[in-house]
């Protein structure tokens, strides 16, 4: 294998890449980039692996969550408080009833870019360069929009910088208190049935704080366990330019880190072991993510698994399956076990989002949720069934009241579709539907839990 440097990726066949030809500013773009602050550091890079490696044995599970792809036009305060709320509420729910630590990772501050089923869209006679994300180009069916913009980095950057500044307020100011735990709703589920849940766990919650604030716990003495949060972000490595001069070479180990995020990414589309995308993040010491889809070969993934983590150390790769529903007894157990067999240590995590995309009566591209429940109650059916340790979910959402996938108690319909759709690519959960499903992996943590229970009072 070629030694890696940070732009040893160019000296391989690249996929999904924009063209910029007409863009005489690229260098200049990447070289400003360069020279910009860390988005991230590689110390918290290394708190999340450390994370990470838990979740492999069983002791942790991985809530990753947020946009399809980021937009500089519906870029907001309100949107970033509402998202990571809903995702706070979803980490709360599965560790109060799974009493297992939630590594809570955003789909934020990063991800602009977006892979393409074809390089060009083509309206009526019309054939223009399909849009790849806002960092990349616009969404508007224009020559101009559609043409890539190398400036268009900067503005994704300075974005991230600013949603990142205010995520970390939310984490370590006060807004992730536990005693607010109550406080957290949001308006537009207020009345639904699982928020009558929710509200119940709340007091089960408060009732355990007033017990431990008579044991001297309280958010003054631990405040980093009451009044904290940690949280992280992660994006998929697809524009290398942009992933490139965000790479920095850490001054305490020497290593090279991608400061754009703290976890990032390899789609399915860029898995290919020899290409560009995994030549880029093999080098990187960042936690890392490997997306499985179901035509994916054991072997293929043992290759690459050894490309990505040579050193087979917990906690540096997370495998995310996608398989669709009813796919998922015909597909994962193949990989689970030459995995194991193998001796490989993973983190596996549940994407049900992607392999269930559809078009609906009305024309929008949807899923549907009950698809996405029968994934992921088949995913920890496999690991249940074989042994292994589901390590968690990673799901497209919004703490918006988007209306954008069918179904769930809040019952959008085909029709309602039209009423509040609002991403640019792919469907994503709202608040209410992301509630549900986290009660639906907390009813699957809390069977866990029982079952390990079992086990070690068998063995005593």
């Amino acid at each position: 294998m070629t030694q890696w440097t940070p732009a040893s990726w160019r000296n391989k066949p690249a996929k999904q890449l924009p063209s910029y030809d007409h863009a005489p500013n690229l260098m200049d773009i990447e070289a400003e980039l360069s020279h910009l602050p860390p988005l991230v550091f590689a110390g918290e890079a290394r708190a999340l692996k450390s994370q990470l490696a838990d979740s492999c044995m069983g002791n942790a599970f991985v809530l990753q969550g947020g946009d399809c792809a980021e937009s500089f036009s519906e870029f907001s305060a309100n949107k970033i408080r509402d998202t990571f709320r809903a995702l706070l509420q979803m980490a709360v729910v599965m560790t109060f009833a799974g009493s297992i630590p939630v590594i809570k990772m955003g789909r934020m501050a990063g991800q602009f870019a977006k892979p393409r089923s074809e390089d060009m869209e083509v309206r009526g006679d019309v054939a223009l360069p399909s849009y790849r994300g806002d960092i990349v180009n616009g969404f508007e069916f224009d020559a101009q929009s559609r043409t890539p913009e190398p400036t268009r980095m900067l503005k994704a950057y300075h974005q991230s910088a600013a949603t990142l500044n205010l995520l970390r307020a939310f984490a370590s100011g006060g807004y992730a208190d536990l005693h607010a735990v109550s406080k957290w709703n949001l308006e537009f589920i207020a009345e639904s049935p699982q928020t009558e849940r929710y509200k119940k766990l709340c007091e089960r919650i408060e009732q355990a704080l007033d017990f431990m604030t008579a044991c001297g716990f309280t958010k003054d003495t631990v405040p980093h366990v009451l009044r904290q949060t940690e949280f992280y972000t992660c994006h998929e490595a697809l524009l290398l330019p942009y992933e490139q001069a965000l790479t920095r070479q850490d001054s305490l180990t020497g290593d090279w880190y991608d400061c754009s995020a703290h976890f990032l990414w390899v789609g399915a589309r860029t898995n290919q072991n020899d290409h560009a995308q995994i030549e880029f993040v093999r080098g990187i010491q960042n936690p890392l993510g490997l997306k499985c889809p179901p035509n994916l070969e054991a072997d293929q993934l043992i290759r690459i698994i050894d490309t990505l983590n040579p050193k087979n150390e917990a906690g540096r790769l997370t495998l995310i399956t996608r398989m669709g529903a009813g796919n998922v007894f015909a597909t994962l157990p193949k990989l689970l076990e030459r995995v194991q067999k193998e001796g490989r240590v993973v983190t596996w995590v549940c994407d049900p989002m992607h392999g269930n995309t559809q078009k609906s009566s009305t024309g929008y591209k949807t899923r549907r949720f009950d698809d996405i429940l029968s994934e992921v109650r088949d995913f920890f059916a496999v690991h249940r069934e074989l042994g292994t340790h589901p390590g968690g979910l990673h799901i497209e959402m919004t703490g918006q009241n988007v209306t954008e996938c069918t179904g769930g108690i809040s019952d959008v319909t085909d029709e309602d579709l039209s009423a509040r759709y609002h991403t640019a690519c792919d469907p994503r959960l709202n608040a209410s539907q992301a509630l549900e499903l986290a009660f639906l992996v907390a009813d699957e943590l809390k069977t866990l839990r029982k079952d390990k229970k079992t086990l070690l009072n068998l063995a005593a």
